[in-house]
This record gives structure tokens, C-alpha cells and sequence, in this order.
């Protein structure tokens, strides 16, 4: 089973408040068995002390270290707001919510920064029309 299924990927004609970005992103992590509802403040507390801000209209929320009680399970939820989120003043198109167990987060936030890194592969993301196809373009995230 892999960090990412395609009950995960979301697509928003509109937009979204960063807060309530962060809501759905925790949401979808619960839903999935992977956080307690307690990680969207440690999601929370990350952005008070550095934006997950990556650049190319990405943002990585995740918790803080001490929020590791709260996670159950490595997981991640991808949504994708094509009206854009201000992610405290920065573009942001897509939020990929991640849960590590241990130290699990590091290779999975390598893998996405990677799929994110190329003007193309990001124009490709944005391209796609369900998110069937999206989960399609980032399944490479599951790679073990």
C-alpha cells in the first residue's frame, strides 16, 4: 500500500483560505487513518514558525516533531485549488498534505520535490482534468 491513494487527490475549481487548505489536508489524513485530528495544529504551528511555501505554486504542510503521538501511519493527501491559495502572501496551486512516521517524511518530501522541480512535470499536474489522472502523474510517489 502506498503513502498515496487516489481517494487522496482532489481537485477545486475555486479557491481556498490557507487555514481551511490545511483543514482538508488534515481531513483527508484522518480519513485515511494516518494523523488523530490533533496534527492539524501542529500543521499549524509549522507555518507560525517557517512557511511550507516550496515554490512552483506548492506548499508541503506537515507537523511539527512533537506531533509525532499524532501520527499514525505515513501518509499523504494531494489537492489541487486551481483558483490558487495566498499561502501567507506566496501563489500557491497545489497542497500536499504529508504524515511521516519516524523519518519516513524526509524521503517521501524528496520524491515530491522532485516531481515538482520541472516547469513541465508542474504544467503537466496542472493539466490534468480529474484527479484520477493527477493520482496517475504522482503515483511515482509510492515507489518503495
Amino acid at each position: 500500500m502506498g503513502v498515496l491513494t487516489p481517494d487522496r487527490v482532489r481537485i477545486h475549481a475555486g479557491t481556498a483560505t490557507q487555514d481551511a487548505a490545511l483543514q482538508e489536508a488534515t481531513d483527508l489524513l484522518v480519513a485515511a487513518g494516518a494523523v488523530t485530528p490533533a496534527y492539524l495544529d501542529a500543521m499549524r504551528q509549522r507555518e507560525q514558525t517557517v512557511s511550507t511555501f516550496m515554490g512552483n505554486g506548492l506548499a508541503i504542510p506537515h507537523g511539527t516533531n512533537d506531533a509525532k503521538d499524532a501520527i499514525l501511519a505515513s501518509a499523504l493527501s494531494v489537492v489541487r485549488y486551481d483558483g490558487g491559495v495566498d499561502w501567507a502572501g506566496d501563489p500557491v496551486t497545489f497542497v500536499i498534505g504529508i504524515a511521516g512516521v519516524g523519518d519516513e517524511h524526509l524521503e517521501i518530501l524528496s520524491r515530491i520535490a522532485i516531481l515538482f522541480s520541472e516547469e513541465d512535470d508542474v504544467a503537466r499536474l496542472s493539466a490534468a482534468q480529474t484527479p484520477e489522472d493527477l493520482y496517475a502523474l504522482l503515483a511515482e510517489v509510492n515507489e518503495e
